[in-house]
This record gives C-alpha cells, sequence and structure tokens, in this order.
C-alpha cells in the first residue's frame, strides 16, 4: 500500500455532507417558508446555506479530529520530554491540515453571517452581502452572531496552528477547535421554548461527540493514506473513545427529539422522519465500528488498506449524518399538541410555582444534563483510578466524591433550578460552585491519583507537560491567582454584564463554568494537594489569603447597600406567581456572598495549618536521620561557630556561605 494524498477524500466527504444538506433542505423548503411567512430568498440562500453549513461542520470535524491525532493519538519524537520535544512528521501534518481545516471553517463562519439574514429576512443574497448589512445581521439574527464567534475562534486557532512546530501547544489547539462548535450549540431550535435548558445541554454533548468520532475518524484515514506510523496505536486509542462517542450521540440526540417530538410524529411528519433516518445511520455506523474491531483492528499491520475502506465507508455515512443533522435545522418541527406555554417556559425552560424556602428547594429536582453528567463522569473516572491504584488515601477519596456529589446535588436540586430565577439562589449557587466544590476537589488530588496510577505512560507525561507550561506558570501564580478569582466578582455583578448575561441560557451556562474554573485554579494553588509549577508554600500562601478576604467582604456589603436592582427588566419578566420582592432578594443574596465565604474558609485554614505542621514535622525528621548519618556534623560545626564568637574571633567565612541540605 503506497502512501496517498488526503485532500480528494477529504473533498468528497465535505461535499456529500454538503449536497445531503441541500437535498432534504430542499424538500422541506416550501414547508419552511410557509412557516417563517416570508419569501423564497432565492436558491443562493436556500441551497447555499445547508451545503455551507453542513461542509462547515464537516470541516470542524477535520480540524478537531487532526490536532487530536497529533496531541493524543501518535507519538510525538521524544514521549517523555513533552514540553519540549518536536512533532514527528505525520504529526506536523496532521496538525497543518487541522489548521487549513479551520482557516476554511472561519472562512465559511464569515459567510454564513450575511446567508442567514437573507434566510430569516426574504431578501436575495446578493443584497445581504453588502458591508452595510453585516452589522445589521449580527445584530438582529442570533444565528449570525453565533457564527461570528465561530469565525473569531476559528481563524484564531487556524492561525495559531500554522506556526507549532512542537507537541505542547497541540491540546490547546483542541481546545480552540472544539470551543468553535459552542456557539452553534447554543442557538437554534434547541435554545427556544419549553425545556430549552434540556434542549440545550443535549445538543451541545451532541455536537461534542459528533466532532470527535467524525474529525476522529477522517483524521485516521488520512494517516493511514500516507501509511503513518503508529496505525495501530492511534486506532487503539480512537476505539474506546468512539464507542462512547456513539452511545452519547444517540442519548442526547434521543432527549433532543424527545423535547419537542410527541412519539406518533416520529413517524408521521417530516421532521421526525428525517431524525428516524439520522438516528438508523448513527446505528449503522455502530455497526461498522464493531467490524472494525473485529475484523480490521487486528489485522491493521498487516492489511491496513482493509481498515481504510471500511474507514471510508464509515465516515462518508457520518456525512450524511451531519447533512441531516444540518437540514433539521431548516426544517420546521411540528407544532406541540397542545399548546400552554409562559414567561418561564420561554426564559428559563421551566415553570417555578412556589416560593423557595429551605425545605423546598430539597424536594423539588430537575436533573441537569449539563452539570449533572459532569459530576457523574468525574466521580466514575476517579473511582476508575482509584481501583486500579494499588493504595489510596482514603480521605481523599472521600473529598473529592463530596465534591462531585455537592455539584450534582447543587445543580440537580431545587438550588440548580431557582438559580436563573431569584437573585439570591443565583448567589448560593455561585458560593458552592466557586467555594465550596472546588475546595473538596483539589484536596482529593486528581491528578496526583491518575499519574500514579499510570506511571510511566502517557498519560502521566501529558499532564506534568500540561500543568508546567508557561501558561499554568502564569495562571497558578499566587497573585494573579488571587486577583482573577477576587474580579470574576466584580466584573459579573458592578458592570452590567450579569444583566446581559441572565437572558439566555448559554450565559447562565458561562457563568456556571467560570465560576468552577475560577475557584478550582484558586483553591489548587492554596490547598491543593496536586503539585504545580509555583510549588506548596502554607504561609505564603496563608498570607494571599488574608489578602483577598477584605475583598469578599466588601462586594457583599456593597451588595447590600446597593439601591437598584441588577437584572430587574429579566426577573420582572419571568413573572413568577409569588411576586418576589426583588430589592429584598437582591441584599440576601449580598448577605450570603458576605457570609458564605467562612465556611471554605474553615477548610482552607485548617488544610494551611495542616500542610505547614506536617511539612515542619517532615523536615525535623530528615535533619533528625541526617544528624544521625553524619554523626551530628551540622550541630558540631555550630558549636565551633559559636565558639569562636565568644573568643572573640571572625568565623570562617566558608560557614556563612554554607547551605544547610534539605
Amino acid at each position: 500500500m503506497k502512501a496517498r494524498r488526503s485532500l480528494p477524500v477529504y473533498t468528497v466527504f465535505v461535499v456529500v455532507a454538503g449536497i445531503i444538506g441541500v437535498i432534504v433542505s430542499t424538500v422541506f423548503l416550501a414547508q419552511s417558508l410557509a412557516a417563517l411567512g416570508i419569501p423564497d430568498p432565492g436558491p443562493a440562500t436556500t441551497a447555499g446555506l445547508p451545503f455551507f453549513r453542513a461542509a462547515g461542520l464537516m470541516l470542524a470535524c477535520l480540524g478537531v479530529g487532526n490536532y487530536l491525532l497529533a496531541a493524543f493519538f501518535i507519538h510525538p519524537q521524544e514521549r517523555t520530554e513533552l514540553p519540549t520535544t518536536r512533532l514527528t512528521v505525520d504529526g506536523a501534518i496532521a496538525v497543518r491540515s487541522g489548521s487549513w481545516a479551520m482557516l476554511a471553517w472561519a472562512l465559511i463562519a464569515a459567510f454564513m453571517i450575511p446567508l442567514y439574514l437573507s434566510d430569516v429576512s426574504g431578501e436575495p443574497l446578493t443584497k445581504t452581502l453588502q458591508p452595510a448589512m453585516w452589522p445589521v445581521a449580527i445584530d438582529q439574527v442570533s444565528t449570525s452572531l453565533a457564527f461570528e464567534w465561530v469565525a473569531i475562534f476559528a481563524f484564531i486557532t487556524g492561525a495559531a496552528g500554522l506556526v507549532v512546530r512542537r507537541w505542547l501547544p497541540t491540546p490547546f489547539l483542541l481546545v480552540g477547535a472544539i470551543l468553535t462548535i459552542v456557539p452553534l450549540g447554543l442557538e437554534g431550535h434547541s435554545a427556544t421554548g419549553g425545556n430549552h435548558d434540556y434542549g440545550t445541554n443535549s445538543y451541545l454533548w451532541h455536537l461534542l461527540f459528533l466532532v470527535l468520532w467524525v474529525g476522529g475518524l477522517m483524521a485516521l484515514v488520512a494517516h493511514a493514506r500516507r501509511r503513518g506510523p503508529e496505525l495501530d496505536l492511534a486506532v487503539k486509542r480512537f476505539s474506546p473513545m468512539a464507542l462512547v462517542a456513539i452511545i452519547a450521540m444517540a442519548a442526547s440526540g434521543l432527549i433532543n427529539a424527545g423535547i419537542r417530538l410527541h412519539f406518533m410524529d416520529w413517524f408521521t411528519s417530516g421532521y421526525g422522519l428525517v431524525l428516524v433516518g439520522k438516528t438508523v445511520l448513527i446505528l449503522v455506523c455502530g455497526v461498522l465500528g464493531y467490524l472494525h474491531r473485529e475484523r480490521t483492528m487486528p489485522y491493521l499491520k498487516e492489511k491496513p488498506e482493509l481498515f481504510t475502506r471500511i474507514a471510508v465507508v464509515e465516515v462518508i455515512v457520518m456525512a450524511v449524518i451531519t447533512g441531516l443533522a444540518v437540514s433539521l435545522g431548516r426544517t420546521p418541527p411540528p407544532p406541540p399538541r397542545t399548546v400552554d406555554i409562559n414567561s418561564m417556559d420561554i426564559l428559563i425552560g421551566y415553570r417555578l410555582e412556589i416560593p423557595t424556602t429551605f425545605w423546598n428547594v430539597w424536594t423539588m429536582w430537575r436533573f441537569d444534563l449539563m452539570f449533572g453528567t459532569i459530576a457523574i463522569v468525574l466521580a466514575a473516572i476517579y473511582l476508575w483510578n482509584v481501583r486500579k491504584h494499588s493504595y489510596w488515601p482514603w480521605q481523599r477519596t472521600m473529598w473529592y466524591m463530596i465534591g462531585c456529589a455537592m455539584l450534582l446535588l447543587t445543580m440537580c436540586s431545587g438550588i440548580g433550578m431557582y438559580i436563573p430565577a431569584s437573585f439570591s439562589m443565583h448567589m448560593v449557587g455561585h458560593m458552592i460552585l466557586s467555594m465550596g466544590v472546588p475546595v473538596f476537589w483539589v484536596l482529593g488530588g486528581p491528578l496526583t491519583l491518575i499519574k500514579e496510577t499510570h506511571k510511566g505512560e502517557d498519560i502521566e507525561y501529558i499532564i506534568d507537560a500540561l500543568v508546567n507550561c508557561r501558561l499554568m506558570k502564569v495562571i497558578m501564580h499566587p497573585g494573579f491567582n488571587t486577583v482573577q478569582f477576587v474580579v470574576v466578582y466584580y466584573i459579573l455583578y458592578v458592570t452590567p454584564l450579569y444583566e446581559y448575561l441572565v437572558w439566555e441560557h448559554a450565559g447562565h451556562l458561562g457563568m456556571n463554568v467560570v465560576f468552577i474554573l475560577s475557584g478550582t485554579f484558586y483553591y489548587w494553588q492554596l490547598i491543593g494537594v496536586d503539585e504545580h509549577p509555583h510549588g506548596h508554600k502554607p504561609m505564603n500562601n496563608l498570607w494571599w489569603l488574608m489578602i483577598s478576604l477584605p475583598f469578599h467582604m466588601y462586594f457583599g456589603i456593597y451588595l447590600m447597600q446597593l439601591g437598584d436592582v441588577m437584572a430587574f427588566d429579566f426577573y420582572n419578566a419571568l413573572q413568577l406567581p409569588w411576586n418576589p420582592d426583588l430589592l429584598w432578594d437582591q441584599r440576601v443574596g449580598g448577605g450570603i456572598a458576605w457570609a458564605a465565604g467562612q465556611f471554605p474558609l474553615i477548610i482552607v485554614f485548617g488544610a494551611l495549618l495542616w500542610r505547614w505542621f506536617t511539612e515542619d514535622k517532615k523536615e525535623q525528621a530528615e535533619y533528625e536521620e541526617r544528624a544521625i548519618i553524619n554523626d551530628d556534623a551540622d550541630l558540631r560545626a555550630y558549636n565551633e561557630y559559636l565558639e569562636q564568637m565568644h573568643r572573640g574571633e571572625v568565623p570562617d567565612a566558608e560557614y556563612f556561605n554554607k547551605e544547610i541540605k534539605k
């Protein structure tokens, strides 16, 4: 099997997805225009929009897959020296291919801005392409705004990737490529109407596993066609991820469909039939994946062409799935059988009928598809590694499980349900996510557990490289870390940012992610078990903690004394049945912000003092052990120094320059 170029195959994949998107969208074109009540904007829009959106999504998959291959599927030149090692030839080719795919995705995303304005307004594309219409599109059309962010993320990622020659930036390129699909997951059918929190979260999971699955297989096809080394290793690492991806895609797709469709509508409406076709094709891909495991993986070294043939067919099926997925965005779902929707359904996705009390927040439950899933997955990964570890302190397991349970209970109980509807409950959630969950997580030492469980394996070197990279050195510096943790409060609540974010589910998702990340970095540096670039210095960390306290206290006082209600229009638009006093609720939130910090402070102070005590005992034991070994040489030298001082002699200058070994 000779090496072959992959551009023709890539082109086929992209074009197939685009053509399927056009065909299915054209079938339902008249129905879509009638539902929207707008004129036909012309074939440039009606055919161009589904084609380029499907093609762009395949390019996003291609970028993600190639970065994934270079970062985690194949080895760089020196697997034990990841911070400085260069990519292999095949790794560099994969990064370059992914970067060009990202730049093409950025170009398509920019073109989608006027395309969507043409689509929703009925104006021809030639008119919406005019420069004066672009700001109108971004301001008035949510999908155009989403594609603006896609274009920005994709351009930055692609441009950065073209200059990468070492391994270390590749995981960050992968993160950047995945970020390009996030804006798309936050708009469309899933982000509107009742249960849109479920719709948005399930669609985000769906897109994530789509790009990992499709992109990973596309990258493997290219790697096999150019006869790249370690194909067997790359396929072995991709296989379990593909299994998880197909299960997650099927589950998230069914949840997303179940929100908008009655079961009978699956077989009696055009929207439902497209969904059925998409689901069947996902199952077909699962069968092809099984064939890979049974028929091609055992013979990868002897017959790599067999893997390539089945993989190409599988990617073509995936391209059809992508085209169908895009066409769903242009196919009107059937109307609900009973129309019963109010302002709460529209703004937060569900209804709240009773006011918050200490008791009812624990009797109301609604599983959070985003953070509830994350809590369960993190707990499962941790426990799996504990099981493989020869000995792991039970206290650390307990701390980490408490953190996961706290995240699960907070976001899936009445607390999580009331977070978007009440400022006081929002502040409860903020405090738990930034000061509660992270404290217990970092005391569990998850990175240390993974490294010790997989000693000498690639994942150990990957963790060490990422933890000690320059970016982490900046983030984990005590000064920077303290500032970022404090500044989050003031940027969010003192500026108009909070009032802007609360209107969208995406805003609440973003705030919660920032709270968790900010708190995790902050408490990792203060009391975390895992190593970080600046080491553990208990007394220094205690001082940094004391410096941050006044800023937290002042922030709570500021909220309690504020005379205007933040996000008044949003809270008023919810029309909560019990008609809460919004100013009083806000002041309660300020009191919570002022008082809630005391709980984690007790744990933080205790952890710092305990670490100081144990390190002091450890240092003392080391000195005593050394004294036994060298027969108290350090003590005798010190006594001799004192005798010289007593006799009025000048001590040997060598003593002053002597460093006691630890």
